[in-house]
């Protein structure tokens, strides 16, 4: 299984950075000192009050937000700016490669599964009355409505607060999503937990296939059938997850060469200066410890130098011991809950997440849409997962674009965002790989 290393970093314009160098008992009322995510009873009237019109109200606060974000990109001047730039020279540079009946050839920065290439074609059917970027943002900004829709509906009961926490928690990251296709890979994922809470084998078949389509956009949203009930769930839902890879996969092989070809490039990846490892080695050269440097590289800025293949192979077999834990809890739990698929999911993408050898800011975009879908779940046990995960977020924006620049050169501030950033990250993945085992594999006390 691909790993979330083999995704994409955002790109800076060059001259604007550095140089490179059950129990049945009654619950007991929630403790005044106790994070209220730790509440069974939280509700969405922590973060609103939730009275008459709730709908009303949160179409006005995403709807305020995302003028916000299109204000942001619209000038693209933030830090080191140039945000919009993935969009309108690189996802546009391949667009054309597409309308040739081709996958970028031979292009070390085209990272993705095939059925990205969906993404990128997609803006050409808004081409005869929109330029390609604003056709892009135009069809982001509806897959971010289609994700805030799904979770109000989820959250109708009014006692979850799931889709609040994504109209709120996404601009943390500024206006980043708008101008990279996570948002349409997260909204398949997102879309794919709600349809697999149902009863329904329809829906578990369309949860399923939706997973199975976002598996072939961007590989990561396959563990949203991670944690599926044993039986007939996961075989209506693993079985059209794989007709549809299947199948898309050989429609793409049959009408577009170099389909496969991104995988040419995935062993030379390195460290990304963002990731865990990357903030190990920037400490290392902020003390003495390590000469090396930052050069781009596939697109992003990673270290170069002595060790560095090293530490790269030892996240690799990290990532694959994060995987073989999934495995064994799989084959483990005993619990299971409405939640539990929701809570795996989380869980398993902050795993790969951490192990990874690349983390871009636009991977919080995929862990605040699981974090979201959980919190539309009473049972979740995953609210302070999703606690840590806002100022993550936030700290992703500092990093980039607003410091980038001094994250790449390794300066004080710019490394103690990076430390910080990372370090709520890595919390959070100890923190739901611990409640995912205690809530369905370590047995109940009597």
């Amino acid at each position: 299984m691909t790993t979330p290393d083999h995704h994409d970093h955002p790109r800076a314009p060059t001259s604007a950075l550095p140089p490179a160098s059950a129990s049945g008992s009654s619950p007991a009322p929630p403790s005044l000192t106790r994070s209220p995510f730790e509440s069974d009873s939280f509700t969405s009237a922590t973060f609103v009050t939730v009275g008459r019109g709730p709908a009303l109200a949160l179409a006005v606060v995403w709807l305020v937000t995302r003028v916000g974000m299109l204000a942001l990109l619209a000038s693209d001047s933030l830090g080191v700016g140039g945000v919009g730039n993935e969009v309108r020279l690189l996802y546009r540079h391949w667009y054309g490669f597409f309308a040739d009946g081709t996958f970028p050839p031979g292009d070390p920065t085209w990272q993705y599964p095939p059925g990205a290439g969906l993404v990128v074609m997609a803006p050409g059917l808004l081409t005869p009355w929109l330029g390609y970027t604003q056709a892009f943002v135009v069809l982001t900004l509806l897959a971010d409505a289609a994700v805030t829709l799904g979770l109000a509906v989820a959250d109708r009961s009014r006692l979850t607060h799931g889709a609040w926490y994504w109209a709120c928690g996404l601009p943390l990251l500024l206006h980043l999503p708008l101008a990279r296709y996570d948002v349409q890979a997260t909204a398949l994922a997102v879309l794919s937990l709600l349809l697999l809470k149902g009863r329904s084998p329809a829906a578990h078949r369309l949860g399923g296939a939706l997973a199975g389509l976002g598996a072939l956009v961007k590989v990561w949203p396959a563990l949203a059938l991670i944690g599926t009930p044993r039986g007939r769930t996961t075989r209506e839902a693993w079985t059209a997850a794989a007709v549809t890879g299947a199948t898309l996969l050989a429609v793409l092989a049959l009408f577009f060469s170099e389909s496969l070809g991104f995988l040419r490039g995935q062993g030379a990846r390195g460290i990304q200066v963002e990731s865990l490892g990357g903030t190990a080695l920037a400490l290392g050269r902020a003390t003495g410890l390590w000469p090396g440097t930052a050069e781009v590289r596939y697109g992003a800025y990673e270290y170069v130098g002595p060790y560095v293949s090293t530490l790269g192979h030892l996240f690799l077999l990290l990532t694959v011991a994060a995987v073989l834990w999934l495995v064994l809890w799989r084959l483990r739990a005993t619990r299971w809950n409405e939640a539990t698929p929701l809570d795996a999911a989380l869980a398993a993408v902050l795993l790969l997440t951490v192990t990874s050898r690349v983390i871009s800011p636009q991977y919080l975009v995929w862990l605040l849409g699981l974090a979201a879908v959980c919190l539309t779940s009473r049972r979740t046990v995953m609210r302070p997962v999703a606690l840590l995960l806002l100022p993550a977020a936030a700290l992703s924006s500092l990093a980039y674009p607003v410091l980038y620049a001094e994250v790449v050169i390794g300066t004080p501030l710019g490394l103690a965002v990076m430390v910080l950033r990372n370090g709520l990250l890595l919390a959070a993945a100890a923190v739901a790989a611990h409640r995912l085992w205690r809530a369905t594999v370590t047995p109940v006390r009597e």
